[in-house]
């Protein structure tokens, strides 16, 4: 039997800001958009690969939206840490660790928070990626 990881789903307070942080600051693209009663939603996945990271926006409930305690970080791999860092701030994102090299692991990290207050751990790779996971470094763009 194999299992693969495939897809997230978080609710956002609002759909259209939050692909447009997603893809338009974080620079992943929606890959399909649905409409069921009660719900409007965007999945994202980078054409590099990846797990796929679906938004969905509650219509029927104005509501915040309740993190509990259950989810810990969501994480975005990059080529270019610092320069996803000041992208996100630009786009009004609130830091809440500017990229640093670690240490213990040869990465630089960076946390922020998007608009819905997720943390997001913005994660450049120095000596290549683990087994499975597609390198940003290796991907070019057209």
């Amino acid at each position: 039997m194999v299992a693969i990881l495939g897809q997230y789903c978080i609710y956002v307070s609002d759909l259209e800001r939050a692909v447009e942080f997603w893809e338009g600051v974080l620079g992943i693209p929606v890959q399909s958009r649905t409409d069921i009663p009660g719900v409007k939603e965007a999945v994202l996945q980078s054409p590099a690969g990846g797990s796929r990271l679906q938004l969905a926006q509650q219509l029927e409930s104005e509501d915040p939206i309740d993190m509990g305690n259950a989810m810990w970080k969501l994480y975005v791999n990059t080529d270019d840490c610092q320069a996803l860092y000041d992208k996100a701030m630009a786009a009004g994102c609130e830091s809440v660790t500017p990229p640093a090299r670690l240490d213990r692991w040869p990465v630089t990290m960076a946390y922020i928070k998007d608009f819905d207050g997720y943390l997001i751990e913005l994660l450049e790779y120095h000596e290549g990626m683990p087994p499975g996971v597609p390198d940003p470094k290796k991907v070019t763009v057209e």
